[in-house]
């Protein structure tokens, strides 16, 4: 009778990686497939007459100015609702916009939609992880925030190769399929988010914030370096594909495959990084990504050989989703307490979220104005450059004696 009442009892592990799938599904959702689906589609839509080159860009621009919109209001409407109730909302309008774009209506009709799915991707990348993790032992956050994080390369990696197939069926045919998709993983994922998680805490008091004396310009300087990051990131992020089918004119195949490359590496990148993290730990780590992506990004300015593109596809894609991980690490280190560091990582995904359309909309607008693609990755690794100089500065700023 014991074991048999034992049987009925949770499983704890199911009850530990529950939650940790759910923030998968979302990321996947709101990042891997809400922006990154849209990159490999960029050919195809300019090739079908739905938009001029120039408006493909700034509809890119405007899944990254959603994302900016939803990491300002996570919180707040994490703060009205309780969190679970906000991503699964957010992975509904996530999928919702999948099928309205499946209407080719007008530019401003594809602009709304583009923007609420990056509303619905920068709520979700800022209230997944801290609504999860809580709920995981402190020795399992790594790997569990690696599972969430993977679901960004998850969907570029599945965008990758189910677009092109898609594609065969036509443009509104793809929509639709990746809507599909969408919606399934959001009904996986319905149950699954901790019902008990707290709302987010008000802004902390003056008093609250101030005993963090060391993290407190350091992590500033940090939001400063993860807004170069962003920028750094987004000539492949929106133009990769478009730039080996049309600028090198190999085609949408192509395209395709060197996606299908940065979904692969962005696949391993999460667990990769946290790998690295734990080794030399998450400033050091962050500061070899920021020099690799430079050199990565870099690459297609200088040469266009297969070789060299895919290999800067892998990199790159492993980074998008593996600074994640790192910056989110080094943000708990600066802050330890748990409250302070969810507020911490919101002004972080923040700070992204501007360095990132700041960037798509410079970036769209010097390509409408005949800037070549060269033109693009050279500016991006000038960024991620920069980004490694501040934090360089700030480490020799913080093993300056005082006084």
């Amino acid at each position: 009778m014991q074991r048999a009442g034992a049987a009925l009892e949770p499983d704890p592990a199911a009850a530990l990686w529950r939650p940790a799938l759910a923030g998968l599904c979302a990321t996947l959702v709101g990042i891997g497939l809400a922006r990154f689906a849209y990159t490999p589609l960029i050919p195809a839509l300019i090739a079908a007459g739905w938009f001029t080159p120039a408006q493909a860009a700034y509809l890119g621009a405007a899944n990254l100015a959603g994302y900016l919109a939803g990491a300002l209001l996570a919180r707040r409407i994490a703060a009205s609702v309780a969190p679970a109730g906000a991503l699964r909302a957010m992975m509904a309008l996530a999928t919702l916009a999948f099928f309205a774009c499946a209407l080719p209506l007008s530019f401003s009709w594809f602009f709304l939609w583009r923007f609420a799915a990056g509303l619905a991707g920068g709520t979700l990348m800022v209230l997944a992880a801290p609504t999860v993790l809580p709920q995981v032992p402190a020795a399992r956050r790594g790997l569990a925030g690696g599972v969430i994080f993977t679901g960004v390369g998850l969907g570029i990696a599945l965008s990758g190769t189910l677009v092109p197939l898609l594609l065969r069926a036509g443009l509104p045919v793809t929509w639709c399929g990746l809507g599909t998709l969408a919606l399934a993983l959001t009904a996986l994922a319905w149950r699954a988010w901790p019902e008990a998680a707290p709302r987010a805490p008000p802004p902390p008091t003056p008093a609250a914030a101030r005993p963090r004396a060391p993290g407190g310009a350091r992590l500033k300087t940090l939001y400063l370096e993860y807004a170069l990051n962003a920028a750094g990131l987004v000539p492949h992020m929106v133009f990769l594909v478009d730039f080996v089918a049309r600028g090198l004119d190999q085609g949408l195949a192509a395209g395709a495959r060197q996606w299908i490359l940065f979904g692969l590496g962005a696949l391993a990148g999460p667990v990769l990084a946290g790998q690295l993290a734990d080794r030399i730990g998450c400033g050091r780590a962050l500061r070899l990504t920021f020099l690799v992506q430079a050199a990565a990004v870099a690459l297609p300015a200088l040469s266009a050989h297969p070789a060299w593109l895919g290999l800067s596809s892998l990199i790159v894609g492993a980074t998008v989703p593996g600074v994640v991980p790192l910056v989110l690490g080094r943000v708990r280190e600066l802050v330890p307490n748990e409250a302070a560091a969810a507020r911490g990582w919101s002004l972080a995904t923040t700070a992204f979220a501007i360095g990132q359309a700041l960037a798509a909309y410079a970036l769209s607008f010097l390509f409408a104005q005949g800037g070549g693609y060269d033109l693009l990755f050279a500016l991006g690794s000038a960024a991620l450059l920069l980004g490694l100089a501040l934090d360089l500065a700030a480490g020799r700023a913080d093993r300056r004696p005082a006084g």
